[in-house]
């Protein structure tokens, strides 16, 4: 996992943005692809995997249910 990418959850972060989210999504994407920017040949499938990405992180986020706190 990389060190850099926070926990985006209730205790650890009280609000996330979209911007949170998407940051965490394009740091993933730049450990598992070993890029720090894609090349332009690379660039449409590094961005598309960055967008699904935060689209899959913002669903996982909006779904769970955190024991303790006053929404989960």
């Amino acid at each position: 996992m990389c060190r850099s990418i926070k926990t985006l959850r209730p205790p650890f972060t009280d609000e996330v943005t979209e911007e949170d989210i998407r940051a965490a999504a394009l740091q993933y994407v730049r450990k598992i692809s070993g890029f720090r920017a894609p090349a332009a040949h690379n660039a449409e499938a590094f961005d598309r995997a960055v967008k699904e990405i935060t689209q899959a992180s913002t669903a996982l986020l909006a779904s769970l249910q955190v024991r303790g706190s006053a929404t989960g």
